[in-house]
């Protein structure tokens, strides 16, 4: 029975955050640690990130930078080498003064960019499966949630053979936007489905957004995770996207200290400014020491870059091959560090329950992408595994997953 006031005799929850309860993972993580499996389900390493970037936050704390207010926009240090690492990866010109702005991880750059942007009635459409703060944070704002599906599509490449991705409908995504949409939500490479759009996609999406005058929303935190012949394009390059796009990125999944919550925010200094009017009174200023640290990893060679995507490959492959040899359908990703599966082959149509089986039948936790999707149909059968941890773990993890084919 629902808490209520005695005043007013409503519930205590904004009517607004109502279908939102606990998230999925914590209830998986839960089950994870109640029957010791093992945890492919929340994305977040089983290790630290490099040695060099954990002692800067170690030296930031005993020299005394950042253990008081830092300043609101982020430290100098830290806009500066995102600015220089925006320029140095993708050509893109940014001032570190007006057009970069330190957050609380991504979620909170989400967030306050929502919160910013968006009014009671516009309309944001966001490709589903979305990760799940998409939809609380444009509830918060007084959006509404206009899902474009990615639906999955099996392409034989140049040498034969048969990959599985999800695509996105772009003639689907036309006909979502109406006069009372605001902005586009978009998310590449994707997580949960490891999609990377492409650059046609991306460039029929500015288009779209230079034609109708829409803002765009692009979520890259993933955007150092990209495999095969896969290509990272920041939505910001293409033609008539600079003034129109806010870029998201996070320190957290690139440099694996999840827990530091170091995000940003590159955009022009309007937009900048706006979305700076809605931080500041959520978090106000966050990570201190850390922000140092960032500044210092964003600034590591090339080659740091390019072992982190090979060590997460080698461990995709690992995991995408146990996994189609205990019976999954298996989507390869082409970024993030998340694999979806389709559990019908298996017998098996319902992501939920079989979820929640997963760790007595097991001893592993995923995740049912359902959580993602308004349209829960669509992603029933659709179910997420986390490779970002130790190889021994995923050895294992795939031993026991082999359980299921016998």
């Amino acid at each position: 029975m629902a808490v209520m006031t005695s005043s007013s005799r409503r519930p205590l929850l904004n009517r607004r955050l109502a279908e939102f309860g606990t998230t999925i993972f914590a209830e998986m993580s839960a089950l994870a640690l109640s029957t010791g499996s093992i945890n492919l389900g929340q994305g977040f390493p089983d290790t630290d990130g490099p040695e060099e970037v954990r002692e800067a936050a170690v030296r930031a704390l005993r020299d005394g930078r950042g253990n008081q207010y830092p300043p609101g926009p982020g430290v100098p240090e830290l806009r500066a080498a995102i600015a220089a690492h925006q320029e140095r990866r993708y050509g893109l010109t940014c001032d570190p003064g007006t057009e970069v702005l330190v957050t609380a991880g991504a979620t909170e750059a989400i967030a306050a960019t929502l919160l910013a942007l968006v009014e009671p009635g516009d309309e944001v459409i966001a490709l589903e499966p979305y990760y799940d703060s998409y939809a609380a944070c444009i509830a918060m704002a007084g959006g509404t949630r206009v899902p474009v599906t990615l639906r999955p599509h099996e392409e034989t490449g140049d040498d034969g053979t048969v990959r599985r991705r999800f695509r996105l409908d772009l003639d689907e995504l036309r006909d979502a936007v109406t006069d009372n949409t605001r902005l586009l939500l978009i998310n590449t490479p994707h997580n949960p489905t490891g999609t990377v759009l492409t650059h046609e996609e991306l460039t029929a999406i500015a288009e779209l957004a230079v034609e109708r005058d829409l803002l765009v929303v692009t979520d890259e935190v993933y955007e150092h995770l990209v495999f095969d012949e896969a290509e990272h394009v920041p939505l910001a390059t293409l033609p008539g996207m600079r003034g129109r796009t806010v870029t998201i990125g996070s320190a957290g999944k690139t440099f694996s200290f999840t827990g530091w919550k170091v995000g940003w925010v590159t955009a022009s200094p309007e937009l900048v400014t706006a979305v700076r009017s809605a931080k500041q009174f959520l978090t106000y200023v966050s990570s201190g020491p850390f922000q140092y640290a960032v500044a210092e990893a964003l600034a590591l060679p090339d080659t740091y870059f390019e072992a982190f995507r090979a060590d997460m490959l080698a461990k995709r492959d690992l995991l995408s091959a146990g996994l189609a040899e205990a019976g999954f359908g298996v989507f390869t990703p082409a970024g993030t560090y998340f694999v979806t599966t389709d559990i019908r082959p298996l017998g098996e149509s319902d992501g939920f329950a079989f979820c929640r089986a997963l760790p007595e039948r097991a001893g592993v936790v995923a995740i049912p992408n359902a959580v993602f999707y308004d349209h829960r149909d669509a992603g029933a059968p659709f179910v997420r595994f986390a490779f970002c941890k130790q190889t021994s773990v995923l050895e294992e993890a795939v031993s026991r997953l082999k359980t299921l084919a016998g």
